[in-house]
């Protein structure tokens, strides 16, 4: 597609990403509405499948232990390998340490991402929204960086994105400063650090979610940040130490406990909302 469309320009870009959005989100009513027809019993199974599709959370935090099982064992070059599943800097300009940070970081941004974002956007419009939000957010991963390329036709798909990603990301904080004291963290810290950080962040999603679980780990994060377009200096998110291998770790725990989190508030909200229409004299 994007050889058919693209053109240096904001206007190529949009149309691009709404060509796509709009076809997955005619897949999603149609689906949907084929469902409707059988009875609920097949609406709940197309909105199961469609967010099991729009799930990412298990491969984060398999990639996340793997990548710590790797720099644990001193292999660099195997976890520069691995990096790309993570995230898109330049493996090659980095340690040990900077792998680390590179990879919480994004463990930190992808908990949102990969898996509230979904649920909650499941909850929200079934299968639509929720294949709507997957396909903005791969487009956004695909077109949506500063690259001498990118920086003008990808401005839709990660504008859209950021749209989408605004309140999951918040949601996703409250969730780790809940969470924090499972890994042994301090939820006043995560959401002072979220408070005081996270605005200075080049993302208004990802500078959320990524300084609340700094201050979540009582680590640093952020600093100069090499992708293969581009070194960007991004400002430092919360006032620990250096993460180390240990610190991915606990991050790879938080995620895991705030996924879990997330899908016992949504199944909570999806169940008062269908009492609550049970309950209306309207309904």
């Amino acid at each position: 597609m994007e050889r058919l469309t693209y053109a240096d320009s904001r206007i190529a870009g949009a149309l691009h990403a709404g060509a796509l959005i709009g076809a997955v989100s005619v897949l999603g009513v149609t689906v949907e509405g084929a469902a409707r027809r059988r009875g609920p019993g097949w609406t709940a199974a197309a909105t199961a499948a469609a967010t099991f599709v729009a799930f990412g959370g298990t491969s984060l935090s398999r990639t996340g232990d793997q990548m710590a099982a790797l720099l644990d064992a001193g292999d660099v070059e195997g976890a520069r390998t691995l990096l790309p599943s993570l995230c898109g800097r330049d493996p090659a300009a980095l340690d040990s340490a900077g792998l680390a940070r590179a990879a919480l970081e994004s463990v930190a941004e992808n908990t949102s991402d990969a898996h509230v974002a979904p649920a909650l956007w499941a909850a929200a419009g079934g299968v639509p929204a929720v294949l709507v939000y997957r396909a903005a957010n791969t487009l956004d991963a695909m077109i949506g960086n500063r690259s001498p390329r990118y920086i003008r036709f990808g401005w839709a798909a990660a504008r859209f994105d950021d749209a989408a990603n605004y309140v999951p990301a918040r949601v996703t904080a409250l969730l780790v400063a809940a969470c924090a004291p499972l890994v042994g963290g301090s939820p006043a810290e995560a959401l002072g650090s979220w408070r005081r950080d996270a605005g200075r962040h080049p993302s208004p999603n990802a500078g959320v979610v990524e300084a609340a679980f700094a201050g979540a780990l009582g680590v640093r994060l952020g600093g100069p940040t090499q992708y293969a377009h581009e070194l960007e200096i991004r400002p430092t998110l919360g006032e620990g130490r250096e993460p180390e291998i240990a610190d991915l770790k606990r991050a790879v725990r938080l995620s895991r406990i705030v996924q879990a989190a997330a899908a016992v508030v949504v199944v909570c909200l999806s169940a008062a909302c269908r009492s609550g229409r049970r309950a209306s004299p309207l309904s």
